[in-house]
């Protein structure tokens, strides 16, 4: 599940300044989703490509529901993949 791989994989970074900066040098990939999901896998992570963007879509969609009290959803909430990585880069940031 995106959520629990995801998470987990934040936790380890949590604890390991390289692997945040493996995690951030995947934005430089050719395909960064697919980079990300790579090495999520590699260190037992389980996240795909499809979750996340299906996660992105989902709340995107509950918001514009109205499902979480907002009447209009702005555009990039929602956008999983980037709030994973504003979480890695606040820790990059609190470890100077």
């Amino acid at each position: 599940m995106l959520k629990d791989g995801l998470f987990e994989l934040q936790e380890k970074a949590r604890k390991d300044s390289s692997l945040r900066k493996k995690i951030l040098e995947t934005r430089k990939a050719e395909d960064p989703e697919l980079a990300l999901c790579e090495l999520a896998t590699e260190l037992g992570c389980a996240v795909t490509v499809g979750e996340i963007y299906q996660q992105g879509q989902r709340f995107l969609s509950d918001m514009e529901d109205g499902r979480l009290g907002v009447t209009e959803a702005p555009k990039k909430w929602g956008d999983t993949y980037d709030q994973f990585f504003a979480s890695i880069e606040g820790m990059e940031k609190k470890k100077d």
